[in-house]
């Protein structure tokens, strides 16, 4: 198939470029890099720099190219600055995904897979987080996706696009490649910021209240290895393929690992002692939030195969092998 992905020079589109490229699809990436870094997209895929933001981009980059499916993986992701700057993630989460959907039903591409969040579904009312749970997103994150979800299914409703929407909480760790990993600026992951710290390029780790109602008193989150996600995408295109109506799934453990499990896993496999001062708990954060992914199993035959010692031995090869400078 001729797959674009937009969002394709970022974290784990580049990901997911390389496990289309291994199954045999042609890719093309479109990325503004503005987050993203050109040195992430493998050669073998076609790299068009453009921005989602602009209808004249995308029109041009569907006149030049004809597509089969769609990715998108172009949305700005941090909750604390979509709080700062709702309008910021309105325009790039759902006024560009618009403009991709718009010339999507021009050209009469119909397949879709977006991957959102867990974030739409705000403080959950189950632990774990079911795929049909109430979604009340709490802040302008989570909303913006939830907005394209809604979309999506208007969209499907109508016969113009058959989409698979992706929910998952934390993609970590590093491609087997080596080729991409964890490279934010600013870093506001956990898994990274341990690893930082292990290196000694941080000096510690704070970490958000020590009182949780949790076997260590730290919030446990779902962390999934990004190879897994990308197989999830991978099994949703050719579920799309095969004619599978429109759905949604969760992505997850269902399970979720403590702040102090992932440090001390960091400690036995990097051999360092890391430095973690406890500070007061952040507002909101509740004390788990896992995702059911049994939906995801039954329909897609997917379930995560790489447990934490292999999220953390990729991510800390990554971490070593990478100068601590901004890429583009």
């Amino acid at each position: 198939m001729k797959v674009l992905v937009v969002g394709g020079a970022g974290y784990i589109g580049s990901a997911m470029t390389e496990k289309l490229l291994e199954a045999g699809h042609e890719v093309t990436v479109f990325d503004n890099l503005s987050t993203g870094h050109r040195q992430f997209v493998p050669k073998k895929a076609l790299f068009v720099k453009g921005d989602l933001r602009k209808l004249s981009d995308v029109k041009k980059l569907f006149r030049a190219r004809k597509f089969d499916a769609v990715m998108h993986f172009a949305a700005s992701a941090l909750v604390g600055e979509s709080v700062a700057d709702p309008f910021k993630y309105y325009e790039n989460n759902v006024l560009a995904c618009l403009h991709l959907l718009k010339v999507m039903r021009e050209k009469k591409v119909r397949l879709f897979i977006f991957s959102s969040t867990c974030a739409t579904f705000g403080e959950p009312k189950n632990i774990p987080i079911k795929d049909d749970d109430e979604q009340n997103p709490v802040n302008p994150y989570g909303r913006s996706k939830l907005m394209i979800e809604k979309v999506l299914d208007d969209l499907s409703h109508k016969g113009d696009i058959r989409h698979i929407t992706l929910r998952y909480f934390n993609a970590c760790g590093a491609a087997a490649s080596g080729k991409c990993g964890e490279r934010h600026d600013p870093e506001t992951h956990l898994i990274p910021n341990v690893l930082k710290a292990a290196s000694g390029k941080k000096k510690g780790l704070v970490i958000f209240g020590n009182d949780y109602d949790t076997p260590d008193g730290t919030c446990a989150r779902d962390y999934i290895h990004i190879s897994d996600i990308v197989e999830a995408h991978l099994l949703a295109l050719n579920a799309l393929k095969k004619g599978m109506k429109s759905d949604f799934f969760n992505l997850g453990n269902g399970n979720g690992y403590s702040v102090m499990e992932i440090v001390a896993e960091a400690e036995k496999i990097t051999g360092k002692k890391i430095n973690v001062k406890v500070g007061p708990r952040r507002p909101g954060d509740p004390a788990r939030l896992v995702g059911d992914a049994s939906k995801a199993a039954r329909v897609l035959g997917w379930c995560p195969t790489r447990d934490l010692g292999e999220i953390i031995r990729s991510a800390w090869a990554w971490e070593i092998s990478r100068p601590a400078v901004r890429l583009r």
